[in-house]
């Protein structure tokens, strides 16, 4: 042998002994003999199984677990101690090699959301050891840590019974895809700065919008619900007659107009459902947001500016890769899936052919154009409700705020209360006069564009010729408008 490699072999072999004589000084507890003695065989001999899932799951994981701890008295939890448990599996962390590469330590716990206003503390990296029907497991628990090269939360299992371990992943999959802190949420994916695979989970309040809040041509608001929610009030009946419950539905119009109030009204309608709400980079995640859609059933999957993905081939490079998934998503799920798609887009006639001319897709299209004369007048004693404006003042400010849209209506209302305040006044038809002539004034021309005035190439309405047509089996929804 080459004296210098013997050389680098004895001084490795030295820096072994050292650590380990070190870990032992210190009081520290070796992994192998532990769990050597609650499985009662040398773990090296068993085969480790391993379970990945997503990391937004981790705390139903641990939910899990802690579950069946709480059924052992005799359980316990530990962590591991060292830089290596990060580098390491746990086959090669109990490996008997002639050397302790695992050492116990305390377990790592994190705080997460589990609501709008709710947090708990989990078990974010653990050893659970304890005994399920008899046969005594070893699961070590570990959270994704893309700078590690692990995208996905894992279980690794030891048992010394192939079925007892078969029956306890089974027995896991099951719970995490019936139970799950995010039922009934409404929640939004947040990007990961590492990895787009390990995004984390947002909660939301359910902002309660009553009917009478969203102002639509008669029938327009029913028709919309009844799609994105009766379809699933009729269950039985559509599958007894072989009707699936999947759908998609497509807001489209201007910006401004009131196609996200529509949704944050569906939202607060379906007290319910899992809401999964999509947007800007997070719309990469659609494949996630349509498996947890179906897990947490009744579910609605809101893609908002969906053009930013489904844009016609012709406009690009070649074959957009999230428009691919985006119709996967909608396609592939059961036709049992209580799950609806709700899209929003302000450019009807950049998206791509066969995301709205398809059955399956887009069953409603509803055009959500600017709001005429008497939505203006709505929207005008909606939002100035406080100011009390006699009807004439509304009537003429409604004819002097033409072309504009309902984000601009609320705006204007806003504005009227701030020059009542400035002027040590309470505000009133003065007031909202005043506002309407400052913001449709000329020096206030790109103020107005920003919040929902007319622009030059916007003229046309929803439905005018022009728009993306509509192919057999989804027909376009009524013509209306909403804040």
């Amino acid at each position: 042998m080459d004296e210098q490699l013997a050389s680098y072999l004895r001084n490795f072999s030295e820096l072994t002994r050292l650590a380990s004589q070190a870990f032992e000084i210190t009081g520290g507890t070796p992994l192998l003999p532990a769990v050597t003695a609650h499985l009662g065989m040398e773990p090296g001999r068993l085969p480790v199984v391993v379970e990945s899932f997503p990391s937004h799951r981790l705390a139903d994981a641990s939910g899990i677990l802690d579950d069946m701890v709480a059924a052992d008295p005799e359980a316990r939890i530990h962590g591991l101690a060292g830089q290596q448990r990060h580098h390491m599996d746990l086959s090669d962390l109990v490996a008997s090699h002639g050397m302790q590469a695992g050492w116990l330590g305390e377990p790592d716990y994190e705080t997460v959301s589990v609501g709008p206003d709710e947090e708990r503390r989990i078990v974010s990296f653990g050893l659970f050891l304890f005994t399920r029907g008899g046969t005594p497991l070893a699961i070590l628990l570990r959270q994704a840590n893309p700078q590690y090269g692990r995208e996905r939360a894992t279980l690794e299992v030891l048992g010394t019974s192939t079925d007892a371990v078969d029956d306890f992943l089974k027995l896991f999959r099951t719970s995490l895809r019936e139970n799950s802190i995010f039922r009934g949420h409404v929640i939004s994916f947040t990007a990961n700065d590492y990895s787009s695979s390990a995004a984390g989970i947002t909660f939301h309040r359910r902002t309660p919008v009553a009917a009478g809040e969203v102002v639509l041509p008669a029938g327009t608001l029913e028709r919309i619900e009844a799609q994105v929610l009766g379809v699933g009030e009729h269950r039985e009946k559509l599958l007894a007659h072989g009707a699936h419950l999947k759908r998609g539905v497509l807001l489209y119009g201007p910006p401004g107009t009131g196609k996200t109030h529509t949704v944050r009204y569906l939202a607060s309608a379906a007290a319910g459902h899992t809401v999964v709400l999509l947007a800007g980079n997070t719309l990469a995640y659609i494949s996630e947001a349509a498996r947890m859609a179906r897990a947490l059933q009744p579910a609605i999957v809101v893609l908002e500016d969906c053009d930013l993905v489904a844009e016609d081939r012709s406009f690009g490079h070649g074959p957009q890769p999230l428009l691919f998934e985006v119709l996967d998503a909608m396609d592939g799920l059961d036709t049992d899936a209580d799950v609806a798609f709700l899209l929003t887009t302000n450019r009807v006639d950049l998206l791509e052919a066969a995301l709205v001319q398809r059955p399956g897709r887009v069953d409603l299209a509803v055009g959500i154009p600017r709001p005429d004369a008497a939505a203006r007048r709505a929207l005008l004693e909606l939002y100035g409700h406080k100011l009390n404006p006699s009807p004439e003042t509304v009537n003429r400010v409604a004819e002097l705020i033409e072309g504009t849209t309902a984000s601009f209506a609320k705006e204007l209302t806003r504005r009227a209360i701030l020059l009542a305040a400035m002027a040590g006044q309470e505000p009133g038809d003065s007031h909202l006069l005043a506002a309407a002539h400052e913001l449709m004034s000329d020096a206030a021309a790109l103020t107005r564009s920003l919040l929902g005035g007319a622009g030059e190439n916007d003229d046309e309405p929803a439905d005018a010729p022009g728009a993306a047509p509509f192919g057999p089996g989804t027909a376009p929804g009524t013509i209306g408008w909403s804040r």
